[in-house]
């Protein structure tokens, strides 16, 4: 499904956001990095408070209707890994993660002409996505 809307857009990303702190709430059952994945959970609310916030902050109704954006929602089909054990759901974790960057740097570039607050939001939030793969990535070799 194509997405043209800062409002679809944004959906998309808060039910990923929501999605993946869900499933890193759920990873710390397993009892390794809990603290970290914690962190990774709330940093995922809020940034879909984040990009809300930037949104109401900008948006019109002859914004919305001049499609921002173009953004095919199957092209980042999120993943969640499963998580019946933590080293199957871990190796998941980076794949999930570049996604999302991915995601966010995409809306980013969209929508710097007409929306640059949300994009601005956007640029942060995959910012912080790259250092999490990273962390993640540095936690793994652990």
């Amino acid at each position: 499904m194509k997405l043209h809307t800062a409002s679809e857009v944004i959906s998309l990303v808060r039910t990923f956001e929501n999605e993946t702190a869900e499933f890193y709430d759920q990873l710390c059952r397993f009892g390794k990095h809990e603290e970290d994945l914690r962190v990774f959970a709330r940093e995922n609310r809020r940034n879909v408070v984040q990009v809300q916030l930037a949104y109401n902050n900008v948006i019109s109704d002859a914004l919305e209707g001049g499609f921002a954006f173009d953004i095919d929602a199957e092209e980042f089909g999120l993943k969640i890994p499963r998580a019946s054990s933590f080293p199957q759901a871990f190796e998941g974790v980076v794949r999930m993660e570049t996604t999302l960057a991915r995601l966010y740097s995409t809306a980013a570039a969209q929508s710097e002409s007409l929306l640059p607050d949300v994009s601005c939001a956007m640029k942060t939030i995959a910012r912080k996505r790259q250092a999490r793969i990273e962390k993640l990535r540095s936690l793994l070799d652990a």
